[in-house]
This record gives C-alpha cells, sequence and structure tokens, in this order.
C-alpha cells in the first residue's frame, strides 16, 4: 500500500472534481480511500469508528476541495485531514469515557489482545495485535512517526504539546512493542 502523499492524482482530475464531476471524485475516492482508511483504522483501532471517521474525511475532501491550493499532493492533504479527525476523535471525552469502561485499572488503555494471544504455534508474531496493545497516544505516534513520515516537531504541533512529548511516547511505545515481540523464553527442563 502507498503512502497518502505518494499516490499520483492529477491536476486535471483534481479540477474536473471541484466543478463537481462525480466519475472524477469517484476517481480520488477510489484511488485514495483505501489508505485513508488504512491510516484512521491504523490510529484508531475501532473498525466502526474508522469507518465513521473515513466516510467524514472523505466528506471533509470533496467539500474543501475548492481550498485545496497545490502546494502539496492532494494525497498528503487528505492524510492531515484525516490525521488531525482520527486525533480529535482520540482526544474527545467520550472516547476516554469509553475507554474507562472497557478496561479495569490494572490493563492499559486499549489492551484489547493479551501477549498470550499474540502468536500460536507456527506462526509469525502479530504485529497489528502488538500495535493494538499500546495506548491510542503511543501508537498513534508510532504510526505517525515510523509509517507515515512525520517529524517529531509535526507530531507534537498535531497534538499541541512539545518536541520531548513526541519523542518520549515513540520510544516508549517502541520499547513496549520490542517487549511484546521478542519472543518468549521457553523455561528449560532439566533432569536429575
Amino acid at each position: 500500500m502507498s503512502r497518502l502523499a505518494e499516490i499520483p492524482i492529477s491536476n486535471e482530475l483534481i479540477e474536473r472534481a471541484r466543478r463537481g464531476e462525480e466519475a472524477a471524485q469517484a476517481a480520488i475516492y477510489g484511488a485514495l480511500g483505501p489508505a485513508v482508511f488504512a491510516l484512521i483504522r491504523r490510529l484508531v483501532v475501532n473498525r466502526a469508528v474508522a469507518e465513521d471517521l473515513f466516510q467524514d474525511t472523505m466528506m471533509v475532501l470533496f467539500q474543501r476541495l475548492g481550498d485545496f491550493r497545490g502546494e502539496a499532493p492532494l494525497g498528503a492533504w487528505l492524510r492531515q485531514i484525516a490525521v488531525t479527525r482520527s486525533l480529535m476523535y482520540l482526544r474527545s471525552p467520550w472516547h476516554r469515557a469509553r475507554l474507562q469502561w472497557d478496561t479495569d485499572d490494572d490493563a492499559p488503555p486499549s489492551a484489547a489482545v493479551s501477549p498470550v494471544m499474540l502468536a500460536t504455534p507456527g506462526d509469525a508474531l502479530d504485529v497489528e495485535r502488538a500495535m493494538a496493545m499500546l495506548t491510542p497516544v503511543g501508537r498513534a505516534v508510532v504510526w505517525l512517526f515510523e509509517v507515515e513520515g512525520y517529524s517529531h516537531e509535526e507530531i507534537a504541533r498535531l497534538f499541541g504539546r512539545s518536541v520531548s512529548f513526541s519523542k518520549s511516547q515513540l520510544a516508549r511505545a517502541l520499547a513496549r512493542l520490542r517487549q511484546t515481540l521478542a519472543p518468549q523464553e521457553e523455561e528449560a527442563c532439566t533432569t536429575i
């Protein structure tokens, strides 16, 4: 799957979509939609919420297409809309309240999968499940930095925090991923 900023959309297609041509809008939706949904899904994890945020993001794209100045690729502009919408959801008091209801006091937020479930014998470790075990903020920072290529300064700006916030969240999340994905030491049996 391509990064959103790397998906080519011609200026001619954008102009046709701005004029309201449905075929052009459908072509843009088809080209950018899967990558947008994948990004949102990685950030918020919950599929139903991701579907809602995806539809909201695509609606905003077509409503504000006239504001697109073309200074960057359309995918980069849309990525910013998707990330902003996703982070707004993750910061919402409703989301935080749901996390409180869904987890007990000892479990980290969004610990939907126990480490024991990460791999079955003979299967490869499941990075998706390991990512789901991270806190929503940690997961978002890892994805934005490692996959989407955001800098710590950009991530800090998105969260309205300092650069050290981004760096510390990334370090903690990567340490947790390493711990989760590390091969489990099997206890050796000794004979007497």
